[in-house]
């Protein structure tokens, strides 16, 4: 049998499989990340369901394991709350990459099996053993009952001739392998990997290798260990892994034979994986920013590389890097051996260990128009930003940030390629002040009596919604913290006037906590008094407010949503349910000043 029919029979129970069979595997190692989480456990309890085994059970948060972001933070909460209560054990923000636990701990072992709500579980293939990414109610069957089906995938094998060259890293291979099959050349397959210099791969660069067969369309990429990695299986571990290999008279579906002395640098080009193309011909391609870091490239090995030509250097003005080692241990040693030092000098970005830019996790996201070069693991687009990412090994992709263009060279002294004007350079036009007559100086509309005091900003505009930049797209959040009030966004209208209480607006400076009103197309606001910034930043956007004394209210016989008409200049708002005028504040010269010119801009 080969490798995967092998474990695949010994999870079984049976003493042969072949491919194309349906077999009901045990599985060793059983994984929900922060990402897809709290949908297994929901899909266990909706459904009754009991975990079979909680000590081959786990929870990994590596993908965003700062919290950074509120649906991952109440996610991790959710899935702690569920862990506690049913003993199982959280690998937590502060461990890294959950695949890379499992490699590291042993909760795999070679020939073992392993399933994630990670798509690049077949990471596990670097160690001789089955691993595969699978959805939230695949997961919650496995928690549930401990094994799960599999169809026996047909076997490649591919045998990689001769020795690579010296400046061919780990990435560079897996990148010539994916310009030569592609996507889908390989795809459903099980592929074992073999050959003359494979022997010296270290377990690092099968890690970078193995992580990508999921762009390649393989099931897995399936390394037989060595001696030497057993030998550090063990360290790592501390337990005694068993031997997995195939038999000699094993059969095959394909079997291809690649030249790996024929291997050049290579770059993925921004939008897919497989496309690919030599490192020299895009070369001094200039970047914004560079990535070190994944499930691919955040190992021990890619640490030190990218230190040794960090050091002494910096990164241009202009250049951004952010460096995410994989596992805390990686993080450790690196600040051990003052690589933190080396990176914190040259000018990047370090953060905890985790995945970083993949499944909008907290560190490596580029933003629209901004060039990429990323050591991860994919390039689709909005994977990592919005920008364009390249893919490329540790090696380039430093070299990169200290020239500020794509480069698998060190050159001293060389002219810096010149950004490309974009358009947003200032230029000074001559406006004339003038205000616009179309300005309402008197408004009518509903009446939203929101009667409470102290009102913030976190209640008006939430601060997870503070990256929008686009005052059309503010108005759905107005509120949308503010107990009972929800759904205002929904059930406001145009010209809506909110009626509140004192110190509207308390908290920070955000513009967006007036800016949402102004998109709503909200009136005006009345309240008893306002955070002194927040009134401020009203008034420079033009947003009428005004205060008014307490017995308002009562005085007008005012109920919520009566409609009202607002005088801002006399000073006045009349209730047409009733009839009855009050006195109001009016507006102060330099706000109508600046209300006419449709803002202090």
């Amino acid at each position: 049998m080969t490798i995967i029919e092998k474990i695949f029979a010994q999870h079984g129970n049976s003493n042969s499989v072949k491919p194309g069979q349906i077999v009901d595997i045990e599985i060793d190692a059983r994984v929900a990340r922060d990402f897809g989480g709290a949908n297994v456990v929901k899909n266990l309890i909706n459904n009754g369901l009991t975990i079979k085994d909680t000590s081959k059970t786990y929870f990994t948060f590596d993908t965003n394991p700062g919290g950074s972001d509120q649906k991952y933070a109440a996610n991790q909460h959710y899935c702690r709350m569920f862990a506690r209560e049913n003993d199982i054990e959280v690998f937590d923000i502060d461990t890294g990459i959950g695949t890379h636990q499992a490699i590291e701990r042993g909760l795999v072992q070679p020939g073992g099996t392993f399933v994630s709500t990670d798509s690049h579980a077949n990471i596990t293939g670097a160690i001789g053993a089955f691993g595969q990414g699978m959805g939230d109610q695949d997961i919650a069957a496995v928690w549930a009952k401990g094994k799960a089906w599999f169809k026996v995938p047909e076997s490649a094998i591919l045998n990689l001739h001769g020795k690579r060259p010296k400046n061919i890293s780990a990435k560079d291979v897996v990148l010539n392998l994916l310009n030569i099959f592609g996507a889908n050349k390989l795809l459903g397959k099980a592929v074992e990997i073999y050959g003359d210099d494979v022997d010296n791969f270290t377990l690092d660069e099968r890690i970078t290798i193995s992580s990508m067969a999921t762009e390649m369309g393989a099931i897995i990429l399936l390394f037989t260990p060595n001696d030497t990695i057993y030998r550090i299986l063990e360290e790592l571990s501390g337990k005694k892994s068993p031997k997995i290999f195939a038999d000699a008279d094993a059969v095959y579906a394909e079997s291809y034979d690649v030249d790996m002395t024929k291997f050049v640098p290579m770059v993925a080009l921004p939008g897919h994986p497989h496309n690919d193309t030599t490192l020299e011909s895009v070369k001094r391609t200039k970047i914004d920013s560079a990535f070190i870091g994944s499930c691919t490239n955040g190992r021990m090995e890619d640490m030190r590389i990218t230190a040794e030509i960090l050091k002494g250097r910096k990164v241009p003005k202009g250049v951004i890097l952010k460096i995410v080692p994989s596992t805390d241990v990686i993080w450790q040693q690196c600040l051990d051996e003052g690589l933190i030092k080396i990176f914190k000098d040259a000018g990047a970005l370090v953060s905890n260990a985790g995945c970083a830019g993949c499944a909008a996790g907290q560190v490596g996201q580029n933003g629209p128009e901004e060039i990429t070069i990323s050591t991860g693991n994919r390039n689709f687009r909005g994977k990592q930003g919005k920008g364009e990412v390249y893919l490329a090994s540790p090696a380039t992709v430093a070299l990169s940030a200290i020239a500020g263009y794509i480069t698998d060279e060190m050159i001293e002294n060389d002219v810096p390629v010149e950004f490309e004007n974009k358009g947003l350079r200032l230029k000074s036009k001559d406006i004339a002040a003038q205000e616009s007559n179309d300005k309402a100086l008197i408004v009518e509309g509903r009446a939203w009596l929101i009667m409470q005091d102290d009102i913030d900003t976190d209640m008006i505009f939430h601060n997870r919604y503070l990256a929008i930049t686009d005052i059309n797209e503010m108005g759905q959040y107005a509120f949308d913290n503010l107990e009972g009030y929800e759904n205002y966004s929904k059930e406001t209208q145009e010209n809506d006037i909110i009626i509140t209480g004192k110190n509207f607006g308390a908290g920070s400076s955000r513009q967006q906590a007036v800016d949402c009103f102004k998109a709503l197309k909200n009136a005006c606001i009345l309240a008893e008094s306002y955070g002194a910034i927040y009134e401020r930043n009203a008034i420079n956007a033009a947003m009428p407010i005004l205060t008014y004394s307490p017995e308002m209210i009562a005085e007008l016989g005012l109920k919520n949503l009566d409609i009202v008409i607002v005088d801002f200049m006399k000073g006045e708002i009349t209730n047409k349910a009733t009839g009855k005028t009050f006195a109001i504040n009016p507006f102060y010269d330099v706000q109508k000043e600046i209300y006419l010119n449709d803002g202090l801009l």
